[in-house]
């Protein structure tokens, strides 16, 4: 087979400039990213093929001691108030943690762990006796705590957890009591090894009476490392990846801690023994308190775009290296990114890690502006919900590219990519439980759904099926189908553009993204029709639900991909060097081209390709990616990951 040579095109003319697009890709936290760099390569964290022989305590050991000098070394506190040592900096502290994913990624949990979840918990969730009392010890390790909210029995459906924390009035205490097997705190981060406090979150009874699901701190080891009174803690053992982290089981016996220990900053118990909040509906009381919780969705997805970074930045520099077959009758060999296959491999893969890192970068700074005053808001506002949807859309869509990603990329390597050595093989273990961790992916997309079906989201429970569909059949369905018919003018646009095997059009960014937002409205038009058609026919409202999930699925997926392209077409704009701006426009358009293609068949069933312009498409995607290979090393040095890290073998002449 002669390998496809990329034609000669202005675009490969000459070298893009590498520091210039690395400086546009870490603004506005271009500091912080080099001075996580550095501590990384500083602290020498080794790659994960290396620890693969340590033993099992020795590496939980490692990575807390990495995490303790991280710590140390002030990288670890940007998130928090100045005042308990911290940088003050919430966009800057997600930009420092998804650097963390270029290193050993069972760090990166650990610090996630203590700092995100369990800091952030206490931070976002308690007042200021809890802040004055613990952040600061929080922030340089000397509390090590856990984030205890998943149960054997219960992980996405957090409102039905089991564990019970019943207020003893006589002794003004909370008795914190696991009262099954299924209602066992599970899978929880530091809790096998290192933890000697846990967030804790419960059903809280007063007054004889359930409030529903709250946080409640409570001790789990002594300074000496044993177990509490009433508290049995397991070690869930070796798992698929990230063996680093200690992950542990609790149980609770009628455990009490006092009253102080609930984190009060939306509900508490007065000094008479009521409980009160200033949140009065239960469900929106629920859900604000998750919404400060955020950061962890955020934090996940930024994690699985490093990794990406990396198993591209390895598979594309060994795509330039690795020589095989050849021009029949020469004895030449050719790379293997002469070949067009190889590029279509990785090149569409890169596009859209561009993507989902501008996107990203969208999510840091809503978060930012959210979070980055520490203010105790109790109404979380449309800004904020809106936050949340994008932020579990982002995730969802950005770990199941890194497990698509990290994949192809070792098939690109061939059997040099299935050596441990270079990286894929932990890379694989590691970020496997990204698409189920911070919430399950396809749970998330619903949730991205209900968001798209309303903007009243107190009108029911996070994704309860009878709010969703009674609502939609009373008020939605009108709106959606007003913003449909109003799409009009967006069908003319695409009906204009010719249909011949002509490429110019497709490579116009408002056809593409009108193309994109048409779908989108047309697929949610479809959900609320359905929904409707089923509960005028007096059909259960649950069952309607079930009945139209995959279209639901659908409709939160294309939304994303529709903010993707958004943003990544923000980021072209962003670009003030011309040359540089041109290689990244036309790598934009291969990502929006690289999904119409995929999802082609879509586009011609509803009448927005012909035959001709889909053919088009698949014609103007191998064209791309031949324009953009020579520059296909160049886009994976910009992620600025130094080779210390990097450290593959197959990624390196030498």
């Amino acid at each position: 087979m002669a390998p496809m040579s990329a034609p000669t095109s202005d675009l490969a003319a000459a070298r893009i400039d590498v520091v210039g697009l690395r400086r546009l890709l870490d603004e506005p936290y271009e500091e912080v990213r080099d001075e996580t760099r550095e501590r990384l390569v500083r602290l020498g964290v080794l790659p994960p093929e290396t620890l693969s022989v340590l033993p099992h305590e020795e590496y939980r050991e490692l990575v807390l001691t990495w995490a303790q000098q991280l710590a140390a070394d002030g990288g670890t506190g940007l998130g928090f108030p100045t005042e308990y040592g911290g940088g003050g900096d919430v966009g800057g502290s997600i930009a420092a943690f998804e650097t963390l994913g270029i290193g050993d990624l069972s760090l990166l949990v650990k610090c996630g762990v203590q700092f995100g979840l369990f800091g952030g918990a206490v931070l976002h969730l308690g007042t200021r006796h809890h802040h004055d009392k613990y952040l600061a010890d929080i922030l340089t390790m000397e509390l090590p705590g856990c984030f205890a909210m998943t149960e054997t029995g219960h992980g996405s459906n957090v409102q039905q957890l089991e564990t019970t924390t019943t207020y003893d009035p006589d002794a003004d205490q909370l008795v914190v009591h696991t009262p099954t097997v299924s209602g066992r705190k599970d899978y929880i981060g530091n809790a096998a090894r290192d933890g000697r406090m846990a967030v804790v979150f419960t059903q809280l009874v007063v007054g004889g009476e359930s409030r529903g699901v709250h946080a409640v701190l409570v001790p789990i080891r002594d300074v000496a490392g044993r177990s509490r009174p009433g508290v049995t803690i397991e070690d869930c053992g070796p798992k698929t990846g990230l063996n680093g982290v200690d992950n542990g089981r609790l149980s609770f016996d009628q455990v009490r801690v006092p009253r102080e220990a609930l984190l009060d900053r939306f509900a508490e118990i007065t000094d008479d023994g009521e409980y009160f909040s200033r949140i009065e509906n239960p469900d929106k009381r629920f859900f604000t308190m998750l919404g400060t919780l955020v950061q962890g969705r955020i934090s996940i997805a930024g994690a699985g775009i490093s990794a990406s970074k990396l198993a591209l930045s390895i598979a594309v520099r060994y795509g330039e290296r690795r020589r095989q077959f050849g021009p029949p009758g020469e004895d030449a060999e050719a790379v293997l990114f002469d070949f067009r296959a190889h590029r279509r491999r990785l090149l569409p893969r890169l596009a859209r890690t561009y993507a989902l890192h501008a996107a990203q970068q969208g999510l840091i700074d809503g978060l930012h502006e959210a979070f980055g005053d520490f203010a105790e808001s109790e109404d979380p506002g449309r800004d904020r919900r809106e936050l949340e949807a994008a932020a579990a859309g982002i995730k969802a869509s950005s770990t199941w590219h890194t497990t698509d990603t990290v994949q192809g990329c070792r098939e690109a390597c061939g059997g040099a990519g299935y050596l441990a050595e270079n990286r894929f093989a932990a890379l694989k273990a590691d970020t496997d439980v990204f698409s189920t961790f911070e919430g399950d992916n396809t749970v998330l997309l619903q949730l991205v759904a209900k968001g798209l079906l309303t903007d009243y989201r107190d009108e029911f429970g996070d994704l309860d099926p009878l709010g969703m569909a009674r609502f939609v059949a009373d008020q939605v369905f009108e709106t959606v189908i007003e913003k449909t018919s109003a799409r009009q003018l967006v069908e003319r646009l695409v009906d204009a553009v010719p249909t011949r095997d002509d490429d110019a059009g497709l490579l116009d960014r408002e056809y593409q993204l009108e193309l994109f937002r048409w779908r989108e409205d047309h697929v949610v038009a479809g959900v609320a029709r359905r929904l409707k058609r089923g509960i005028d026919a007096g059909q259960d409202p649950f069952e309607v639900f079930a009945d139209v999930q995959d279209h639901v699925l659908t409709a939160a997926w294309v939304h994303i991909e529709r903010l993707l392209l958004e943003a990544f077409d923000g980021l072209v704009q962003r670009c003030g060097d011309p040359d540089l701006r041109e290689v990244l426009d036309r790598l934009c358009s291969l990502h929006a081209l690289a999904e119409v293609e995929r999802d082609r068949g879509w586009f011609q069933e509803h009448g927005r390709l012909s035959g001709e312009r889909s053919k088009a498409v698949i014609s103007t995607v191998n064209r791309l990616c031949d324009e953009l290979r020579p520059h296909a090393v160049d886009l994976v040095d910009a992620f600025g990951i130094p080779d210390e890290l990097l450290a593959a073998p197959i990624a390196f002449d030498d």
